[in-house]
């Protein structure tokens, strides 16, 4: 297993072993100690799966009382997958990085808490899959708007499909910033 940095402190892609032969192929998408070794150590409460069409985009997600961590690979499919730096106070507030998940790379993305999140389809479908490290609380759920113009995200489809709320949530600029993550740490 190989951790890969990003632009942004502590949001890194993991390039999991595939071991691959006549049969098919086989990896590990988790192992705990083995992502502790590489410097994930949180612990995985719940685990989301979700099949979503071409052109639909889901996000920007996320909690505010109850922060997720978050482990999210594709199992079937390409998705453009991405975390945007939303912590008040972070010298790399309100920037974002961006992945291609897909079961053809198997690659992962670890996203800490204080980001949110958001993931678009590119393949006919696609199969989504990621683990919290707390629960999913509905009245907690927040969002940033996917095309905000400060963040300027390059999503690759100018007008996805979109629930309602997704389309319907403020630019990061427009949140009180008691409406924000703080930052608890030292940027790198």
């Amino acid at each position: 297993m190989k951790r890969i940095e990003t632009e942004l402190p502590g949001v890194c892609i993991i390039e999991p072993e595939v071991y691959n032969d006549a049969r098919g192929y086989f990896f590990e998408s988790y192992h705990r100690e083995k992502f502790a070794g590489l410097g994930i150590d949180a612990v995985f409460v719940q685990e989301n799966q979700s099949s979503t069409r071409q052109g639909v985009l889901r996000g920007l997600h996320y909690q505010l009382k109850h922060p997720q961590a978050k482990l999210c690979r594709v199992n079937f499919g390409e998705v453009f997958d991405v975390a945007v730096d939303i912590r008040v106070g972070s010298k790399t507030c309100g920037r974002w990085v961006g992945v291609t998940l897909s079961d053809a790379n198997r690659r992962q993305i670890f996203i800490p808490r204080g980001f949110a999140h958001g993931f678009i389809v590119r393949s006919e479908s696609a199969e989504f899959i990621y683990k919290c490290d707390d629960f999913y609380h509905p009245e907690d759920e927040c969002g940033v708007l996917w095309s905000d113009p400060q963040l300027a995200i390059a999503w690759g489809n100018p007008k996805p499909q979109l629930a309602s709320r997704d389309g319907s949530y403020p630019q990061l600029s427009q949140i009180s910033p008691d409406r924000l993550p703080r930052y608890r740490g030292s940027d790198d």
